[in-house]
């Protein structure tokens, strides 16, 4: 095992070096013109609902698409003559096909949406509309919405205490009074049911359609202004109107309804809009410095004006000032200060996993993420010096990983390991000629642990590291295991979307057909959400997608019932617990349309 004392030398001695480089270059860009924060505290409600949405959802792990919208974003942004807010951009990664604005300038669009193959002219449509609702305040001119997020704010902080007084002996706050005796997880399912609900107020509301018009003139001007052709939008609009569903109740159609008109006037407007040459690119690289350097410049003095105990306002959690730093760094992603927000974040993950046991570190995914870093900044800046240092870590981690190597083998020789292990193994040494074997064991642990979705995977791992040709049915070969251990599971698998992977193969069409006719048994009548949900998460055009997701909305109403029965009991923590399986599994369905609508409504009503 490494000596400890070598990776906490270099833990202290990069934080170190990231403090003093950061604060150089917050000290060094404090004063960015054309950019501020006018409302603090209206930005700090607006950041915690944006935390919120990347807890729930999760930003793509893709900087190629990434950047694509930062970059045709502030291109935009940069024609918006807009000064009271820092805009930034980010993809959240889920497949549902949307696009939102919060009030203080954040914008994020879907993985789903980008899975339309949008043109960057369609994509400037858009980003622009989004831009626009922001920019023309729609949020606060409708006094509905701008008691909402008051209200919001609220019930983040509501399930904040909740969540940090989980172990507290004497009680807990809620939003229906005072109750006692909640344990950790009541806590936990009572803070996720309150950043559900907020996100979907936020989010998941429409704009009238006299903002919607607004908007996407503005857009289209934008657009036009930034070097993108205007007439995009109305293909936008076709585009989706192919693609998706033009229900009010599915994504895009819910938050920017009136599908037909909006298309005729984008058409119409279209026409009388000249796309304009695009600014010189250093312009736009120096807005987006300046909003980078605002961003830094408002967590800093968050950070140093946040005493012990956080007065009501301040950013509640360290979530915020993390995603805070990750905007900034979309912002602008060159530079000294985007080097600093790098090497902050390789160093957080590094150092989580170098506490954890040597032989169940995730070298893989550390050097993963530093490699994914090189790369950004070596397509950035291919001189930058930086490159070498992030190539020195990278080069100890390997040969951290190297050296545990032999150890690992005389490990798995014996017999004798834990689940985390095998992961790490995987992660660590994809290339083994182990791995086929290592796979086989993780299927046989999920499996035994009721993973099933992740025994299905690790066993078609297994299986497929050699051609089917060369299997024997009673081979002692890993793949030869899985083959065995893929029979046995099929018809006893319950995951939806397990088997329906399954059903999908072609290596065995009996294993197939097995699979096939278990999951035609099962998608009516299914009892765990959760299963639909992932179902429909794993194939959104599945042959059962319909059938699943009608079962998965009578589950949410049958929860939706619990939910309001357990509220009459004065239990709060159930009636919680219930709210919140709907609203993340089923955010779709028409439960999930009352509590927004009922719970929110008692909390504006008080």
């Amino acid at each position: 095992m490494i000596p400890a004392h070598r990776p906490n030398r270099r833990r202290v001695s990069a934080r170190s070096a990231t403090a003093v480089v950061l604060a150089w270059n917050l000290a060094g860009a404090a004063a960015a013109p054309g950019v501020e924060i006018s409302n603090p505290g209206l930005f700090r409600k607006s950041l915690a609902a944006a935390a919120q949405a990347v807890r729930q959802y999760g930003l793509l792990d893709d900087a190629e698409a990434q950047e694509r919208v930062n970059r045709i974003g502030y291109q935009l942004a940069h024609h918006a003559d807009f000064d009271r807010y820092p805009f930034t951009f980010a993809v959240v990664d889920t497949p549902i096909p949307n696009a939102f604005a919060l009030p203080a300038g954040q914008i994020f669009v879907t993985r789903g949406i980008l899975d339309l193959d949008l043109s960057d002219d369609m994509l400037a449509a858009l980003l622009g509309h989004e831009i626009a609702h922001v920019t023309s305040e729609h949020f606060l001119k409708q006094k509905k919405r701008a008691m909402k997020l008051n209200a919001v704010s609220a019930l983040l902080s509501v399930g904040l205490i909740a969540a940090s007084a989980g172990d507290r002996r004497d009680g807990y706050l809620t939003p229906y009074g005072y109750t006692r005796d909640q344990s950790s997880t009541e806590a936990a399912a009572q803070a996720a049911l309150l950043g559900g609900m907020a996100i979907t107020e936020l989010v998941m509301r429409s704009y009238s359609r006299e903002h919607e018009d607004e908007s996407d003139e503005e857009g289209q001007r934008l657009a036009a202004a930034a070097g993108y052709d205007p007439t995009a939008l109305s293909a936008l609009m076709a585009r989706m109107g192919e693609r998706i569903s033009q229900s009010k109740a599915y994504g895009y159609w819910q938050t920017h309804p009136f599908f037909d008109s909006r298309v005729h006037a984008a058409e119409a407007r279209g026409r009388y809009l000249a796309t304009l040459e695009p600014e010189p690119a250093e312009q736009v690289d120096a807005y987006r410095s300046e909003t980078q350097a605002v961003l830094l410049g408002f967590g800093e003095r968050e950070a140093e004006e946040r005493p012990p105990g956080r007065p009501q306002g301040r950013l509640a959690t360290p979530p915020e000032l993390e995603l805070l730093n990750e905007l900034a760094l979309h912002a602008w992603p060159s530079g000294r200060a985007a080097e600093s927000l790098r090497l902050r974040k390789l160093h957080g993950l590094r150092d989580a996993e170098l506490e954890r046991l040597g032989t169940s570190r995730d070298y893989g995914r550390i050097i993963a993420a530093y490699r994914r870093q090189m790369e950004s900044v070596r397509s950035l800046t291919p001189d930058s010096p930086f490159l070498a240092d992030l190539g020195n870590e990278l080069a100890d981690l390997r040969r951290q990983s190297e050296e545990l190597y032999g150890h690992s083998i005389r490990i798995l020789d014996r017999g004798v390991f834990e689940t985390p292990f095998l992961e790490a193994f995987l992660s660590n040494y994809p290339d083994s000629p182990r791995t086929p074997r290592v796979a086989l064991l993780l299927g046989i642990s999920y499996s035994r642990l009721g993973r099933e979705t992740d025994a299905v995977e690790h066993f078609l791992e297994a299986w497929e590291s050699e051609p089917a040709s060369d299997i024997e049915e009673d081979g002692d070969t890993p793949a030869a295991a899985a083959q065995r251990g893929l029979r046995n599971l099929a018809p006893v698998l319950t995951r939806l979307g397990s088997l329906q992977h399954l059903a999908l193969q072609q290596r065995d069409p009996e294993l197939g057909q097995r699979a096939e006719d278990r999951l035609g048994k099962l998608v009516g009548d299914y009892d765990d959400i959760t299963s639909g949900s992932e179902y429909l998460e794993r194939f959104p055009g599945g042959p059962y997608a319909g059938q699943v997701e009608e079962q998965l909305n009578r589950l949410a109403d049958v929860l939706y019932k619990e939910m309001l029965t357990y509220q009459d009991l004065g239990d709060a923590a159930k009636a919680i617990m219930r709210a919140n399986q709907i609203l993340t599994h089923a955010p779709h369905s028409p439960s999930a349309q009352r509590i927004s609508d009922e719970q929110l409504g008692e909390q504006l009503d008080a």
